[in-house]
């Protein structure tokens, strides 16, 4: 079926926006996505999750397949996956269990070291919970990275450097989500590995990412000038397959499948450490699968096209 994809017709319902902390950063994927769809020569039709008569549209409309573009809560959690299974209609990106999987950074966290993969020691928590901050430094130590265990974008993700600032962060984190996780602070040049395929999937070029600030937060994310993304990243062949390798064994361990975008941390030992796995990698002029892309000989188009072919694919 992909070999024979004619874009012209294959009429695309393109998601964006929804309910979540992310929607602005959806918005602006979205309104990417559908420059490089139309490029591509599909028709696209921009719709909101958001708004009921977006979804009745989407329900009566007679499209193809759906692009997703809604980060985060009710659109990266398997959320609008399972109503697309419902109304039958193909869709880019990880199914239900891969999507409410991946955006919980607690159950991941099993999922990696199952598959052998490292990841920093942690403890979770939620809202109602005591919160014992000298068992939970006996565990992660002072210097910890606490975290809304649901939440994409850096959003309610809080440094602690001390002992004394892991119970504020934690109440923090509490305003984002009922789930918090604490984890061990871990040292080191943060690189991020996208994958393309379903059952044979393939990693793309290594993403390093140096963050202005010397923290990957929202703004560095975001803002123009808020971090430098070098692709390839200059680091040794060896780490560069060992990454990819690693990142397709997340996209796998986690039920992914059309795209992932897993990040890490290498700290000076050269041990690579998963920090998270997003399934619906952004897709703004600053974001990272099309910097990847990019690198690998595939223009924005291509990526699009690519995404939309594993969605038919998989169905």
């Amino acid at each position: 079926m992909t070999s024979t994809l004619n874009p012209s017709e294959c009429k695309v319902a393109l998601l964006c926006g929804g309910r979540s902390g992310e929607r602005q950063i959806s918005l602006a994927s979205g309104e990417g996505a559908k420059g490089a769809l139309e490029e591509a020569g599909f028709p696209v039709t921009v719709l909101d999750p958001a708004e009921p008569g977006d979804l009745k549209v989407l329900v009566d409309g007679g499209f193809d397949v759906a692009f997703l573009c809604a980060h985060g809560r009710y659109g990266e959690d398997g959320t609008l996956q399972g109503f697309l299974e419902l109304i039958d209609l193909p869709y880019t990106g990880s199914g239900v269990w891969g999507s409410a999987l991946a955006i919980n950074k607690s159950k991941a966290k099993i999922f990696y070291a199952n598959a052998g993969l490292h990841t920093p020691d942690s403890v979770t928590l939620f809202r109602g919970q005591e919160v014992d901050v000298p068992a939970i430094v006996n565990v992660v130590g002072e210097h910890c990275v606490v975290k809304a265990a649901s939440e994409g974008s850096t959003l309610g993700i809080f440094i602690a450097e001390s002992e004394d600032q892991i119970g504020p962060a934690i109440f923090q984190a509490f305003d984002y989500d009922v789930e918090v996780v604490v984890e061990r602070y871990v040292k080191g040049d943060e690189f991020t590995i996208a994958v393309l395929g379903n059952q044979e999937p393939e990693a793309l070029p290594v993403v390093q990412i140096i963050p202005q600030n010397g923290f990957y937060d929202f703004e560095a994310k975001y803002a123009p000038g808020g971090s430098e993304h070098l692709c390839p990243a200059p680091i040794s062949e060896s780490l560069t397959h060992s990454l990819q390798e690693q990142a397709v064994i997340a996209h796998k361990a986690l039920g992914c499948r059309g795209v992932s975008r897993t990040d890490f941390i290498v700290d000076d030992s050269g041990t690579c450490w998963v920090l998270e796995t997003n399934t619906l990698p952004g897709m703004t002029k600053t974001s990272l699968l099309p910097d990847a892309g990019r690198a690998a000989g595939m223009s924005f188009p291509r990526i699009c096209t690519k995404l939309i072919e594993l969605a038919l694919e998989s169905k």
